[in-house]
């Protein structure tokens, strides 16, 4: 089989304009960045508005490798499918951060014969969106710094700073440093640090923001910093929410692409999932909706994570909820949640012990009131034995299950699992919510770790009893919680795998999103900024004389 890159080459693409009026959108919001790829202004999603609603599907996976377990193949090849079957579907994705792509996972623009195209310029810096918002990040750290070296109007304590740079690399030894060394025209000397761009409160805000006028409202509201009597410092005391979101002026507008057999793709936004909430932009999803009958999105890592995100904080804040959820499970993450790590062996043990971290995400996501659908995402490692054993195991919990061949096939690898969304979207629903957001956080957080991370007790570090002292007198404490975890396990702890329970669960310290409207609770060792390997995708990568790119997937 042809590598991802050879068969992207050899797709043939509309122009995106063509793409783009199919959908009825006008010219005059239609901003082209070359042949194949459009920004398509914000102002539009007001124009059509009073549309009706098409169905959301959400896809979601249960724990995964390292590697990944082919979600966003998924969920382009099940758009393409629906769009088979005659149906107008949108898939709408995050755009891909440069720290996986030169790190382990690789991009985020599908693979095999279920790709979003082209793949390059999205894999790498696509229209400059993840660019902008680095920039403005860094904006406001420039800002802080200057503001304190003239003076300190504000009176912002500087050993309580919240607010860290922001750079778009898996880079650890950013994570603390030192800063203003030189002398006194450089500043005062602190310590300071870096987190990943899709980790900054500004993706989160931008991925959230109706408009501009709610992107300045946003970003005014988040709190960088204390003064010496312990009080808030917005980006609203140093009153650059407008020189911000004026840098954000075209990375608010969504991506419009194509996948390989030409079916509509808003790629917009990308905060991680296991340290943010974990989904596309809200103006690309609701655009899609008006657009289209179905549209089918992501969230990232595992249900424990993106999905529980998802449905506790993204659909009460956009007004919308998903009409299915597709669970996607692969026969090698299960055999590694069962201690396996050759994925080419046949091992039905591994399988079976491995096997219940599907249970345990089915169990979970059942408690939300949403039907559910699993994807087998088939790998060419698989044995028939171990595909048969997954089938009966899911169909004995009365859930349907579909073998996802849509990175061999395309969209005729995908029929099946469109039919069953199909019927599953139409049952009658209710999202139900792990937690209210007016909860106090502790039972906040208890919920979630008794209902969904399987522990019984959640123990707090000194650093993060204090910070519920502080989110408690300033008023914070009423908005919903963003766990920060490992991707690997439902638990604190990557090394627990398959269903752990029992455990105590560890919350180190809160992190604020005032702007964004949650407050992310840091579990185990998780880091807001990753690390490279020691052999990363880096050394893979190349590009001849003529601008041809390999080792890129």
């Amino acid at each position: 089989m042809l590598n991802d890159i050879e068969i992207a080459k050899k797709a043939s693409l509309k122009k995106i304009t063509d793409i783009a009026i199919d959908l009825g959108i006008s010219e005059e919001y239609i901003h082209q960045c070359g042949n194949h790829i459009a920004k398509i202004s914000h102002n539009y999603l007001k124009n059509i508005e009073r549309k009706k609603d098409g169905k959301l599907i959400l896809v979601t996976a249960i724990n995964p490798t390292p590697a990944g377990e082919g979600k966003t193949t998924t969920s382009i090849g099940l758009s393409m499918a629906f769009n088979k079957l005659g149906k107008k579907s949108i898939v709408t994705l995050r755009e891909p951060s440069l720290g996986p792509v030169m790190g382990v996972k690789g991009g985020a623009a599908g693979g095999g014969y279920s790709q979003v195209l082209p793949m390059e310029d999205i894999n790498l810096h696509f229209t400059g969106d993840i660019h902008a918002i680095t920039t403005a990040h860094n904006l406001v750290s420039a800002v802080l710094d200057a503001h304190i070296k003239f003076g300190n109007d504000l009176n912002i304590d500087e050993t309580r700073i919240f607010w860290k740079r922001a750079i778009d690399m898996n880079d650890r030894a950013l994570r603390q440093i030192v800063i203003a060394l030189g002398g006194h025209s450089n500043g005062k000397p602190r310590e300071d640090g870096f987190v990943i761009t899709a980790a900054s409160e500004i993706m989160a805000v931008l991925c959230l923001a109706d408009d501009i006028p709610d992107l300045k409202r946003r970003l005014q509201n988040i709190v960088v910093a204390r003064t010496k009597k312990g009080v808030p410092v917005t980006i609203g005391d140093l009153k650059i929410e407008g020189a911000l979101a004026t840098v954000l002026k075209h990375a608010i507008n969504p991506n419009l692409v194509q996948t390989i057999e030409n079916t509509p793709a808003f790629i917009h936004g990308g905060p991680f999932a296991n340290i943010a909430h974990g989904t596309n932009s809200l103006i690309a999803t609701k655009m899609a909706l008006k657009l289209s009958d179905y549209v089918v999105t992501e969230s990232g890592f595992g249900a424990d994570l993106g999905a529980e995100k998802f449905l506790d904080f993204v659909s009460p804040t956009a007004g919308f909820k998903p009409d299915a959820i597709v669970l996607v499970a692969t026969i090698r993450a299960l055999k590694y949640n069962g201690g396996l790590k050759d994925f080419n062996e046949k091992n039905l043990d591994a399988l079976r012990n491995g096997i219940v971290n599907l249970k345990v995400h089915i169990e979970n996501l059942k408690k939300f009131g949403i039907p559910i659908i699993v994807a087998l995402n088939k790998f060419d490692t698989d044995f028939e034995e171990e595909i048969k054993f997954v089938v009966n195991f899911v169909e004995n919990l009365n859930i349907p299950i579909s073998i996802n061949e849509a990175y061999y096939k395309g969209s005729e690898g995908a029929i099946d699992l469109a039919k069953k969304v199909i019927v599953e979207s139409n049952k009658k629903s209710e999202l139900n919510t792990i937690y209210n957001w007016h909860d106090p956080i502790e039972v906040k957080i208890l919920k979630l770790a008794k209902e969904i991370y399987r522990a019984k007790h959640v123990d707090y570090e000194m650093a993060a009893r204090n910070k519920i002292k502080f989110l408690k007198k300033h008023g914070y404490d009423h908005l919903p919680v963003i766990v920060a975890k490992t991707q690997y396990s439902i638990s604190d702890n990557p090394k627990k795998l398959g269903a752990p329970s029992n455990y105590n669960f560890t919350i180190r310290d809160f992190e604020l999103s005032a702007g964004a409207g949650f407050i992310v609770a840091l579990a185990g060792e998780i880091m807001r900024m990753p690390g490279l390997p020691k052999h990363s995708n880096a050394e893979k990568i190349d590009i001849d004389a003529k601008g041809n790119i390999s080792g890129l997937f």
